[in-house]
């Protein structure tokens, strides 16, 4: 009897790399092997202790306007990152938890945004990678301005469609699209040099010794 054919495996793409090591190291490794650079400022994890990884998906909107951001989920792939400029204004949000939950039943890996979120208890819930910079009970309204997958301004550092977002508790950074193997493969060796210096520091070493601080030390 002949044996029944086998499926051919999926071939890893670079694009499957790049998410498979950036799910591994954290914000700070990132921004490390970046020597500083990309990291936005003022925005913070509103569930916590979750990790966001994906592509850039990129909305620019105004004073509360949510139509964009909401359009943006249909635009969005799974394990896309929607990464929203609302006009620095956090007097009205542009988002909320049932536009939370469109993005958990669509597959979209989390959203970014430049200003309010309200919902927060619900979307909490829901433990869904969201960072904002402040939250507000206010809604917008779906007045339809602004554009999805244009070159946008987020938390002081330019995005563009296809940037690599990566986010946790220490914040969110941002890696052009064209360094991000060539940045992912770097934070994973700084992860690796922290874990080294983690183990001796277990075993009975400081810090300041591993570091040979020292011989940095101005005379």
């Amino acid at each position: 009897m002949d044996s029944p054919s086998q499926r051919p495996s999926r071939q890893i793409t670079t694009d499957d790399e790049i998410r498979r090591l950036l799910t591994i190291v954290s914000a700070p490794n990132v921004t490390d092997a970046m020597h500083r650079k990309g990291a936005m400022t003022g925005v913070i994890s509103l569930c916590g202790n979750v990790k966001l990884v994906g592509r850039a998906v990129t909305v620019q909107t105004f004073a509360g306007d949510w139509a964009k951001p909401v359009e943006a989920i249909d635009v969005a792939g799974k394990g896309d990152v929607i990464v929203i400029n609302n006009d620095g204004g956090i007097h009205v949000a542009p988002w909320g938890e049932l536009a939370t939950l469109s993005c958990v039943q669509k597959g979209v890996a989390g959203v970014v945004i430049d200003g309010a979120v309200r919902d927060v208890d619900d979307i909490r819930a829901l433990k869904f990678p969201l960072f904002a910079k402040a939250t507000v009970p206010n809604a917008g309204e779906p007045k339809g301005m602004g554009e999805i997958n244009a070159e946008i301004q987020c938390c002081g550092q330019g995005v563009r469609p296809g940037d690599w977002i990566v986010g946790d508790e220490s914040g969110v950074v941002v890696i052009p699209a064209e360094r991000a193997y060539e940045i992912a493969r770097r934070a994973l060796e700084i992860r690796k040099t922290e874990e080294r210096v983690r183990e001796e520091i277990l075993r009975g070493s400081t810090l300041a010794k591993v570091g040979h601080l020292e011989k940095w030390e101005k005379s």
